[in-house]
């Protein structure tokens, strides 16, 4: 991993389209939703997956980790999760006489955290630690987890019987909110097309993908969008007044905080690289804003009985801030 500084912008961009071009093959359309993943992915974030079941959250994450050659656990969020069945527990060994470690599904590489608004607080709260340390502590004793830990929650935006909301701590762990549409016309006709041919997306996901970037590949290609990304001093005003905007709308409720910030320059850097930039734009900014913020604001109940959308709030915050030049 120490030879992370041989790589340069045009080689992570290089190594970032292989990989989308292996996505391809699985992930049929869904355009924006590969973008911002990959986004997420070399930015070192986790991911906020929203969408009605069906639409291949589970599938994007499964994808991504057979691409990367990394381990992939997934956990089926339900009321009667206890945070011991996340992070792991110690067990007196009558042999030994003393406790052995049984480590849980979240020390992996990937972690599929599904439908994880359908547990209680308690156990969401369990993931905050490993979120931002990539460690978990258990009786006392930290335990550190892989270094590219990436989780991928899902969540059903449909469904709210048995679901609590994420506490605003948690949701601000997620670098990015990304919402999955269904197909297009078209896109759904190729799904179908390849099932009747006996291709299942899921079946190539598992059986047929090699590694297209391996993970001491992605440790490198995150410290080069932190190292070898320029941003302009401009920009940087420009993403605070963008975040800052949030907190004294009458519209919201709760306004995005400086992690938000962070986010959206990492997602700017990150984005630009994929662009094949060694610079950040205001278009980048602009671009990436939306899914850093949408999860970190909320609404004023006066806003909601209007039915105004959080998004149409966010949208009209951005067109009010000049854009450098």
């Amino acid at each position: 991993m120490g030879g992370w500084s041989v790589l340069t912008v045009a080689e992570v961009a290089a190594k970032f389209a292989a990989l989308r071009e292996q996505m391809n093959r699985v992930i049929i359309g869904q355009d924006r939703v590969k973008d911002q993943v990959l986004v997420c992915l070399l930015a070192g974030g986790h991911t906020l997956l929203e969408g009605v079941p069906g639409t291949g959250k589970t599938l994007l994450a499964l994808t991504l980790a057979r691409l990367l050659g990394c381990e992939f656990n997934r956990i089926q969020f339900t009321p009667d999760l206890m945070p011991s069945d996340i992070m792991g527990t110690n067990v007196f060994n009558p042999k030994t006489q003393e406790f052995d470690f049984h480590a849980g599904p979240i020390f992996t590489d990937f972690l599929l955290a599904d439908e994880i608004n359908r547990t209680p607080p308690k156990t969401q709260s369990a993931l905050l630690e490993a979120m931002q340390e990539k460690a978990a502590t258990i009786d006392g004793i930290k335990h550190n987890i892989s270094p590219v830990f990436t989780v991928f929650a899902t969540q059903n935006p449909v469904e709210f019987e048995g679901t609590y909301p994420l506490p605003e701590a948690q949701r601000d762990r997620f670098l990015l909110k990304i919402s999955i549409d269904c197909p297009s016309a078209a896109e759904e006709i190729t799904i179908l097309e390849n099932y009747v041919k006996g291709n299942r997306l899921h079946d190539i996901a598992i059986n047929d993908l090699g590694v297209a970037m391996m993970a001491d590949d992605l440790i490198a290609a995150r410290r080069t969008a932190a190292k070898l990304v320029r941003v302009e001093p401009a920009l940087l005003g420009y993403i605070q007044k963008i975040v800052a905007a949030t907190r004294s709308d009458d519209a919201v409720q709760i306004g995005a905080g400086p992690r938000a910030s962070l986010a959206l320059l990492d997602s700017g850097r990150a984005l630009a690289i994929l662009r094949g930039r060694e610079f950040v734009s205001p278009d980048d900014i602009k671009e990436m804003a939306l899914p850093v913020l949408i999860h970190r604001v909320t609404l004023s109940p006066e806003a909601e009985m209007e039915g105004t959308t959080l998004g149409d709030v966010l949208r009209r915050l951005f067109e009010k801030i000049e854009v450098p030049r």
